[in-house]
């Protein structure tokens, strides 16, 4: 535990607690995690980045607190406990969408809300938070808010491009001047079963690639 408590902030341990769940342990494309709102909010891509930093904040700092209170909380029932952070942190987080996003605010609808049930925040407080130190849960944290960020931007980009023709409300296709070569927008991908062929396939190539990186080890 000394060595643990000497441990520097940002040693190659935490580095690596951060960076895994970005590729090979990535919550959406390995552990299949969070995978509703993975689909419901990509279909532009700024709610998908409000999405994904919000379930980040609530990620790391729900891990946080579970961390530094886990020795204090009995076991029957830590998994309320859980569920009492994840929802004060949920309600602050919309409260503030609606102040200062409300726009963003009424896309994302209840699905801000259902961060609450997301798989991959109870997973971490689970298998991480309740068995290590405050600042290794919030990296922990941090690093699977940012995998599951990852892969819902990649969606919306995705899909708002080729389904909208714009990234970020930007009409990118137009400023390049591809409609005049008969090119139209593909209205079949800002539908939700595009959104699962979607992430499908990206799930099919983060496997291909771990399995290549472990055969060539």
């Amino acid at each position: 535990m000394s060595n643990q408590e000497k441990e520097p902030m940002f040693s190659a341990k935490i580095r690596k607690i951060f960076t895994t769940p970005l590729g090979k342990e990535n919550p959406i494309t390995v552990q299949v995690l969070g995978i509703c709102s993975a689909l419901a909010v990509t279909v532009k891509l700024k709610p998908a980045l409000v999405m994904a930093l919000s379930v980040t904040i609530v990620t790391a700092v729900s891990n946080f607190v579970i961390a530094a209170l886990r020795d204090y909380i009995p076991d029957r029932i830590r998994i309320i406990v859980q569920l009492v952070v994840i929802a004060t942190m949920v309600i602050l987080v919309d409260q503030f969408l609606k102040a200062y996003a409300f726009d963003v605010s009424k896309q994302l609808s209840v699905f801000v809300g259902l961060i609450i049930t997301n798989c991959i925040l109870m997973g971490r407080l689970e298998a991480f938070a309740m068995a290590n130190k405050p600042w290794p849960s919030f990296v922990d944290g941090l690093g699977n808010g940012a995998g599951y960020g990852i892969i819902l931007v990649i969606v919306a980009f995705l899909r708002e491009l080729l389904g909208s023709g714009t990234i970020y409300g930007y009409p990118v296709m137009q400023k390049l001047g591809v409609y005049s070569t008969g090119y139209e927008n593909n209205g079949m991908m800002i539908l939700p079963p595009m959104a699962l062929i979607v992430l499908g396939l990206i799930i099919w190539f983060q496997r291909s690639r771990n399995e290549s990186l472990i055969e060539k080890k």
